[in-house]
């Protein structure tokens, strides 16, 4: 009996310390590491070429110093996530894998957010010049795949949807 009686009271007090907890708040999405204290975040919305819309956590490459850093040295990037280059003219831009630890897609886009061209499966560490097919305002780079199993093509936009402070 006092086996059943200490039993019950164990499993009452288990019951209402569950209860009591209180949900934890939802934790932000993954950064990857060391970009946080250089870049800015923003959503960016890629309407695809089958129509779908996807959203990613982007950080802003907007100066010259953050165009040139860039993916360097990141070895990990959540499956949402990528970098935008935000250019303030239009160009033939070129960029490179030097110290580019991961495969990336780079998706070149006009000023208006339609999609110029798409460069799937980029080679790490290379050294090659990855240029645009024509002169594009905005540049963003994305784990290497997304591109293609998101059908992220020449029919599609990306839509900028700055974050509040």
């Amino acid at each position: 009996m006092r086996r059943l009686l200490a039993l019950s009271f164990a499993a009452a007090t288990a019951l209402a310390f569950i209860s009591g907890c209180t949900p934890q708040p939802a934790s932000k999405p993954p950064v990857a590491s060391g970009l946080d204290a250089m870049f800015e975040r923003d959503k960016l919305i890629i309407v695809s070429d089958d129509g779908a819309r996807h959203s990613f956590d982007v950080y802003l490459a907007t100066d010259r110093e953050q165009q040139r850093r860039g993916l360097m040295f990141v070895r990990d990037l959540p499956e949402t996530t990528g970098m935008l280059f935000v250019y303030d003219d239009d160009a033939v831009r070129s960029m490179w894998m030097k110290n580019t630890y991961i495969s990336l897609d780079i998706v070149f886009a006009r000023a208006d957010g339609t999609v110029s061209s798409v460069l799937h499966d980029t080679e790490p560490l290379s050294l090659s010049s990855l240029r645009a097919i024509e002169p594009v305002r905005l540049v963003l780079e994305l784990n290497a795949g997304v591109a293609r199993r998101l059908h992220i093509g020449t029919s599609s936009r990306l839509i900028r949807e700055p974050t509040a402070d």
